[in-house]
């Protein structure tokens, strides 16, 4: 076997491997999503003047919603994640109690 070939068998991944590798790297677009959608959605309830306190909830229940929607299973994760800084978030905007 000369040396280009031996590279490209050698670079292959099995099959189950190369699965396992796009499983991973999917999960890991999936999260920085995730980081993203949520970020924006607190940047946009920290920022907006005209923003009340129903639309922010709407916009944190929009964003559970469609953080459950990637992660189905994950609603613990969320709520010890995600779920106290935005409530601190619309305690500090709101002055909620």
């Amino acid at each position: 076997m000369n040396i280009p070939e031996r590279a490209r068998h050698e670079s292959s991944f099995p099959l189950g491997e190369e699965e396992a590798r796009r499983e991973t790297e999917e999960e890991g677009r999936k999260i920085r999503r995730l980081q993203l959608m949520m970020s924006m959605v607190m940047s946009v309830i920290s920022q907006d003047p005209s923003l009340t306190v129903e639309e922010a909830s709407e916009l944190a229940a929009g964003a559970k919603r469609a953080a459950l929607a990637m992660f189905p299973d994950k609603e613990l994760a969320y709520d010890l994640l995600y779920k106290p800084r935005v409530q601190r978030l619309m305690k500090e905007r709101f002055r909620l109690q």
